[in-house]
């Protein structure tokens, strides 16, 4: 988000801030609407704290004298909560936790704007109240992956990792460092990703890796060693490594399945990507979201036509990244996973 737009003075304030009052101060940083402005270009209310980076619980106090409706993103498009209806002159506090850091984004993009930028949209936006704390304890859900997970920093692209926080509650932040084009081989060596994520990590946190769509031409044993490298790179922090097999391609046959090479990720040397992470998790002991196999089944569920809004079909022609919708819907399938694994306890899942 731009500062200038938290300095646009527009008379649709009203609307959006309501007369209730701001909360006091409760931290070195200051709380409370004064941090917040009507976006200059929407009917959005735009919030934005000089935080250092870290970890900050964030309470939010939706409602107003008229009926709205309110959802919350944060730093590069990352969906913090879903919708959230009140009625005239209602209100309800929902709380969640943010993974603050530099770049805020994708880990090789550009930096984003320094401190935490809340962003409160949704159909009639409704804000009574917002407190931030810091939260420097919590632990944090860390994800390791590409394009199709990443925080991605502009419409319609969006990654399954950026929408995955609006399913948790206060107790976990997402950490998201996916990063656009990355393979096993880049992620590792490269300074600014896994050399950075793993001195981050503190005992107990998941990890969540997926990696596959740009190890185009690695080949098996190379790749079997590279994931094997960074689950092992985990467990020497104390972390709890997670393989995670890539979702699908939409690339349909005549039967109307997606049993075909494209689909399923095998690359061009032949390795069954899927398949290696499978074998790899078993040997060695790492809990599996078999990502690939809940997204097959879902395109093929909703076939060639209707699946297209779960991709960038319509809008760019492209079969691999997701729409919001696409994101979401997968987002869903990995926190049904992370509940039924019980890698995240339920009192942490929204």
């Amino acid at each position: 988000m731009r500062r200038t737009a938290l300095l646009t003075v527009a008379t649709t304030a009203a609307a959006l801030l309501t007369a209730a009052p701001a909360h006091a101060d409760g931290g070195p940083y200051g709380q409370g609407l004064h941090h917040c402005a009507p976006s200059a270009t929407t009917q959005a209310l735009v919030c934005h704290f000089d935080v250092p980076p870290g970890t900050y619980d964030v309470t939010v106090t939706l409602g107003g004298r008229t009926a709205g409706s309110t959802s919350v993103t944060g730093e590069t498009r990352r969906a913090l909560l879903a919708g959230t209806d009140t009625g005239a002159g209602e209100r309800t506090r929902r709380s969640f936790t943010v993974d603050v850091r530099d770049p805020e984004g994708e880990p090789t993009g550009p930096a984003g704007s320094p401190g935490l930028d809340l962003t409160f949209g949704g159909a009639a936006p409704r804000l009574s109240g917002v407190r931030i704390t810091t939260a420097p304890a919590t632990p944090r859900l860390f994800l390791v992956g590409d394009s199709t997970v990443c925080d991605q920093p502009g419409e319609p692209y969006t990654g399954w990792g950026q929408q995955l926080p609006r399913f948790l509650t206060r107790g976990v932040a997402v950490a998201n460092h996916a990063d656009s084009g990355e393979s096993t081989v880049s992620y590792l060596a490269n300074p600014a990703l896994f050399p950075t994520v793993q001195p981050l990590i503190r005992p107990g946190d998941p990890v969540l890796i997926q990696l596959a769509h740009n190890d185009k031409q690695t080949d098996a044993a190379t790749y079997r060693a590279n994931l094997a490298a960074l689950v092992e790179g985990v467990r020497e922090r104390g972390g709890r490594p997670v393989l995670v097999t890539p979702i699908v391609r939409r690339w349909f046959n005549a039967d109307g399945t997606l049993n075909n090479g494209t689909a399923l990720l095998v690359n061009g040397l032949g390795v069954d990507h899927p398949a290696e992470i499978r074998r790899l998790a078993a040997g060695l002991g790492t809990p599996l979201i078999d990502l690939t196999a809940l997204t097959k089944a879902r395109v093929e569920e909703l076939g060639p036509e209707a699946s297209k809004a779960l991709y960038l079909t319509a809008e760019k022609r492209d079969n691999t990244h997701t729409s919001m919708r696409g994101a979401t819907e997968y987002a869903a399938l990995v926190l049904g996973e992370l509940r039924a694994q019980e890698i995240l306890p339920e009192r942490l899942i929204r």
